[in-house]
Formats: structure tokens, sequence, C-alpha cells
């Protein structure tokens, strides 16, 4: 199993900015401990992280037919970006979005997430966990 995973702007600072939110790991340490995971569940991990929008759609667009799976902290782009919405419905790739804090218990514009419909599922409020959850369930779901 291939699987994307996709962070999106300002998860690089992870680790530094606003910790009692999104915790004290490094993105460095969260994306070792979805390596750590995937080799674990033997699901092959590609990183990757951008803070621009068309970088995100062209990522997504470039695991057609060379990925099984996506995870995806769209971010800040979750509640706004239709063209990430776009490119996640137009790729046909069981996605997941995941979000390290419980988007649903913070500003009422993080509440809508305009990515979440086109997705299979979403994960939030776990911490780095919420990744780990993610390959688990996209693992239960291909030997289902």
């Amino acid at each position: 199993m291939n699987v994307l995973v996709i962070h999106g702007p300002n998860l690089n600072m992870l680790g530094i900015r606003e910790k009692s939110v999104y915790g004290e790991k490094s993105f460095e340490d969260i994306n070792d401990l979805i390596i750590e995971e995937g080799n674990k569940l033997h699901i092959n991990i590609e990183i990757y992280q951008s803070n621009i929008e068309g970088e995100i759609i062209n990522k997504i667009h470039e695991a057609y037919g060379n990925k099984d799976a996506i995870v995806i902290n769209p971010a800040a782009f979750t509640h706004y970006s239709y063209a990430i919405r776009d490119a996640i419905g137009s790729v046909n790739i069981p996605t997941i979005e995941v979000h390290l804090s419980n988007i649903h218990k913070r500003e009422e514009f993080r509440t809508k997430s305009v990515t979440a419909p086109v997705c299979i599922g979403q994960i939030s409020g776990f911490g780095y966990n919420s990744y780990l959850l993610a390959l688990r369930s996209l693992k239960m779901t291909k030997n289902s």
C-alpha cells in the first residue's frame, strides 16, 4: 500500500507555533512517527508539505495512478479551499482528512470543512495520533 501524507500551510512550524493547540512535537518528530507507523503497517509513506495551495493541488494530481490513498491535513485550507476539495474529488483516491486539534471545538470559522465531504472520513482532535489513526483506518479498510 502506497500512501501520500500531505501537510498543509504552517504545519512545518509544529513544535514552535501555538504548542497549547498543536502540541510539543516538532514537524520532524511527527513525520518520524508517521513513517514508523507506516513501517509497522507495511505501508509505504511519502510525506509532502507546502504552504502553497497550487502545489498541494499538483501533488494530489500526481498521486493519481501512483498512490492507493491520501492522508491530508489541509490546515487553514480546510475552511475555504474549494480548489483542494475539487482536486481530492477528481483523483478518486481514498482520502482521510486529519487535524491535530478538534476543529469543532475551536473558533466558528474553523468548524466548517469544505474538504471533508470528498474524503472517506475525518479524524481530528488527537494530536499527532490523528495521522496514525488515519493510517490504521486505511489499512483496516484495505483489508476488509
